[in-house]
């Protein structure tokens, strides 16, 4: 028997409790490869598979959730009615009781956005993979004597879903992705720096037609030898000016979080109950868009059925909604908007970000620069913290400059950045007319999904830098 051939009504059915209530299954098989080296050897070549069903009862508010790689039937339908009768334990308590299920007719969904991988992963050999780990591994060693570690990682996967629900929706997808990182340490003797580049997205291996792996690591090199030569950045509170390749840092976690609807809707996000409310610069306009086809945080559908969209959070410094999921729905009355995510059918989807970007402005990115006299340019960042109550951050810069006179100077090293997110996003007074994208894999309750994020040129008028005096 197939997984298509399984009684989904039936499974649905042993968990039905009451009549507002929401189940819904998530059927996973998954290939994968995990290619990396530990110095100048190859340390890591793995091929993984997995495949599992994760089984969800909504009931009164309330997730009851369980999982397994056993995809019987009857094993399914006991985890059902396991699940029911863990929702009918507390329903006793508030004296709910059994209504009777509507019988389904399940109609297979079609996605909204759709496109073609050209060379699936699952067909490539495992040493024609190899092939664009050895030469780069050997390429970053030989490129300065400077260099004292060398880290290539090489990750994809493909991954087939079935989802169905209590709504009749029956959604089938298939996903691949590909992540290509270069991560460099240098040394001087006297000191250290580290750089690292990722490209990669949702594709087949087709990516390397137009991405070579000796130039993601190049970028790496020059970075960490950029700042190995830096003096430290300068202290204090000045004008920043963000770059279209800085990478989206700034929007995943300044605000990108607090716009989850579960963050928002329990009170724990700065823009809590805000809808309405102008929270930045009318120059900023926000985007969560799922559909943008190649990107790293495209799917057809979310990890609930629901298609694929693109979502216009904040329109002109004004906040006009939520990032949402089936829960947000039911709890809060949020709109969906396909942002329901899960690492795998082990886990509960949650509200995750997918491609979250600031929408390009209207300035010149060569203007932005000649409007600082003096302040710092950040060409990339690097990791970061917030409070997504507060919206208190502190970034790291991975690679900095400072600008004098309107012109980009010297390169600095070790500065940071502090602030507010709400306050940064009110004072950015220049918005460049162009955008540049940055990858990741966001961690969030436990879980891990691949995101891109971008920005245009951005220019903040005040900001705290931590550097050396």
């Amino acid at each position: 028997m197939t997984i298509t051939d399984l009684n989904f009504e039936g499974i649905l059915k042993n968990a039905y409790l009451n009549k507002d209530d929401f189940i819904d299954i998530f059927i996973e098989s998954k290939v994968s490869t995990l290619l990396s080296n530990e110095g100048k050897r190859l340390e890591k070549a793995i091929n993984g598979a997995v495949q599992g069903v994760g089984l969800r009862l909504i009931s009164n508010n309330k997730t009851y959730y369980a999982y397994t790689n056993n995809l019987e039937e009857k094993k399914l339908i006991q985890i059902a009615g396991d699940l029911r009768e863990a929702a009918r334990n507390d329903a006793d308590k508030r004296g709910n009781g059994n209504t009777v299920f509507k019988p389904l007719n399940f109609n297979e969904k079609k996605p909204k956005t759709d496109f073609s991988i050209t060379k699936d992963v699952a067909d490539v050999s495992i040493d024609e993979k190899l092939s664009k780990i050895k030469p780069v591994v050997d390429y970053s060693w030989n490129f300065d004597k400077r260099v004292v570690q060398v880290n290539i990682t090489y990750v994809d996967y493909k991954q087939d879903v079935v989802i169905v629900n209590s709504l009749g929706d029956f959604v089938k997808d298939i996903r691949e992705n590909i992540v290509f990182l270069a991560h460099v340490v240098v040394s001087n003797g006297n000191r250290a720096e580290v750089g690292y580049e990722v490209a990669g997205g949702f594709t087949g291996f087709e990516f390397f037609d137009k991405n070579t792996p000796e130039d993601i690591a190049k970028e790496a090199l020059n970075r960490a030898l950029t700042q190995l030569d830096a003096p430290f950045a300068p202290s204090g509170t000045m004008p920043v000016v963000l770059s279209n390749e800085a990478g989206g840092t700034m929007i995943h976690e300044a605000i990108g979080h607090g716009l989850e609807a579960d963050i928002a809707g329990n009170g724990l996000s700065v823009y809590s109950d805000k809808i309405g409310e102008r929270i930045a610069s009318k120059l900023i306009t926000v985007i969560d868009d799922s559909s943008l086809v190649g990107k790293r945080g495209f799917y057809r559908f979310d990890d609930e059925g629901t298609c694929s969209d693109r979502n216009v959070l904040v329109e002109n410094g004004v906040l006009k909604r939520y990032m949402s999921d089936r829960l947000s729905l039911i709890k809060y009355g949020y709109g969906l908007t396909g942002n329901g995510r899960r690492q795998s059918y082990e886990h509960p989807p949650i509200v995750r970000m997918s491609n979250t970007m600031i929408a390009k402005g209207e300035s010149d990115p060569e203007d932005i620069i000649k409007s600082v006299s003096d302040g710092i340019f950040v060409r990339k960042m690097g990791g970061g913290q917030v409070n997504t109550v507060t919206g208190d951050f502190v970034f790291d810069v991975m690679e900095g400059y400072t600008i004098k006179g309107g012109v980009i100077g010297e390169a600095v090293s070790g500065a940071t950045l502090m602030g507010n997110g709400p306050e940064v996003l009110k004072n950015i007074d220049m918005v460049g007319n162009d955008l540049g994208f940055g990858i990741g894999t966001c961690g969030k309750d436990g879980q891990g999904v691949p995101v891109s994020d971008a920005q245009p040129t951005l220019r903040i008028p005040s900001i705290i830098v931590g550097g050396k005096n």
